[in-house]
């Protein structure tokens, strides 16, 4: 059986979780955190698909992508906050398959060194949009309007 995720990842998971509700209330996208099934294919197969991702946090923009088992197709945005057993993994097999499968925005949540790395999809591939410390606003770079103040996401320990 997996260990749940440590009390400070749920706490920013919570946190940035809150914020993207809030921003996104009323504007018809939709936030689902995890456990929720993304399924990815490169043929639009979803149903026997190439690929099952679970994101910390999933921001899907298209409601015709949201299904009762998860989410058909990329999100928009997806969030992954490290933990020491993922950390590899989410800085490379994740940000790997979410590049090939054209997911807009990737953050990267690093607890340890109190950053979030934004990464944005430009011609097929993830450029680093900007890296936030917890004394910056996150500002993302497909929604011009987002803000998150990263004092208290951050503030664990």
């Amino acid at each position: 059986m997996t260990p749940a995720p440590s009390s400070e990842h749920q706490f920013v998971v919570g946190e940035l979780y809150f914020a993207l509700r809030h921003f996104f209330q009323n504007k018809h996208c939709y936030v689902f955190m995890a456990p929720f099934d993304v399924f990815l294919s490169k043929h639009d197969t979803y149903e026997i698909p190439d690929d099952i991702v679970q994101p910390d946090i999933a921001v899907i923009c298209n409601k015709k992508q949201i299904v009762k088992k998860g989410c058909y197709g990329p999100p928009t945005l997806v969030v992954e906050v490290l933990s020491p057993s993922t950390a590899l993994k989410d800085y490379n097999e994740k940000f790997y398959t979410y590049q090939q499968y054209q997911i807009i925005e990737y953050w990267i949540v690093d607890t340890a060194n109190k950053m979030i790395h934004v990464y944005n999809l430009q011609e097929g591939a993830y450029q680093r949009h900007a890296t936030y410390g917890q004394q910056d606003t996150l500002h993302s770079a497909q929604f011009k309007d987002l803000a998150i103040p990263l004092k208290y996401v951050l503030e664990w320990n």
